[in-house]
């Protein structure tokens, strides 16, 4: 597995937690392909209505007057700016984080909650995870504006994700700038997600859990998972970092059978003593009413 896997399911595995569906409801869009090169060309054009800098601008006023078209500008010509990292984790997120995991969280907590999501989305402006906390935070202290503009924000963002296919197929895949998005699209439209996998070359697919029909009802139409586009992403971090995976890999001293076999038996029997220090243990029964189950 290289590095870029291993960061991309360190991803998978941290995204089962990002948005509460009960914070906003998805607005009706218009759905549309993009042409991804029409997008990359008027956001580098100074002089088009949708050049980047101008759409930043926009975007950092607190206010609410941003267009879906402004959105969806502004989401998916991200990946071409020179920033641009998919994988990228703020050094302030760690502390948001252990803070998730209370099962209440007093008003020191949620001024710490605001003071370091509002410094990891300075960072990364679409780590869509802290804006959920960051709303959250901003409505147990009744900053009812802050928590508005900022909803209307993430609204807008996965609105952006949605105006780019329907997510049934291969062909009508869903456009996403991270692949965390897709689990957040998922859980706001309260669904659950239970596996991952390739479908083709630059193109996710995430299965969901199918509630079952009630008696008397249609049966549920809605598909067994949904399709992603990563293949601009790919290739705009391939091109950033595509040298570093090649430094490291010719770097790393490549194992003789008999260094490879040993290895196999010493990690068999590490595993076994986990295993055994598992059962072991006795179990815990702590909750978390922060976090997504």
């Amino acid at each position: 597995m290289n590095k870029r896997h291993y960061i991309l399911l360190t991803i998978l595995i941290l995204a089962t937690a990002i948005l509460s569906p009960s914070i906003f409801a998805l607005k009706k869009i218009e759905v549309k392909k993009p042409d991804m090169e029409e997008i990359k060309r008027r956001i580098t054009d100074s002089k088009d209505k949708y050049y980047y800098p101008k759409l930043r601008k926009l975007y950092e006023r607190n206010d609410t007057i941003m267009t879906p078209e402004e959105y969806r500008y502004y989401y998916l010509g991200y990946i071409f700016q020179e920033d641009f990292n998919p994988y990228r984790v703020s050094e302030y997120s760690s502390i948001t984080d252990s803070l998730s995991f209370l099962p209440k969280h007093t008003k020191q907590d949620c001024d710490t909650i605001i003071k370091y999501a509002e410094l990891s989305l300075d960072d990364n402006p679409f780590d869509l995870k802290q804006m959920s906390f960051l709303i959250y935070a901003l409505k147990e202290k009744r900053k009812d504006m802050r928590a508005k503009i900022w909803q209307y924000r993430l609204e807008n963002i996965l609105g952006a994700i949605k105006s780019t296919g329907t997510g049934e197929d291969i062909d009508n895949a869903w456009y996403v700038n991270s692949p965390a998005h897709e689990y957040a699209l998922i859980n706001a439209m309260n669904f659950t997600a239970t596996g991952y996998k390739e479908a083709a070359p630059g193109i996710d697919y995430i299965s969901i859990e199918r509630t079952e029909s009630r008696p008397g009802r249609r049966k549920d139409k809605t598909p067994e998972g949904f399709f992603f586009n990563v293949k601009n992403l790919q290739e705009e971090y391939d091109r950033k970092f595509s040298d570093q995976f090649i430094n490291e890999e010719e770097s790393t001293p490549v194992s003789s059978k008999e260094e490879v076999e040993s290895e196999i038996i010493e990690t068999e029997n590490e595993k076994e003593e986990t295993e055994e220090n598992i059962g072991s243990e006795e179990p815990n029964n702590e909750s978390n009413s922060f976090l997504l189950e």
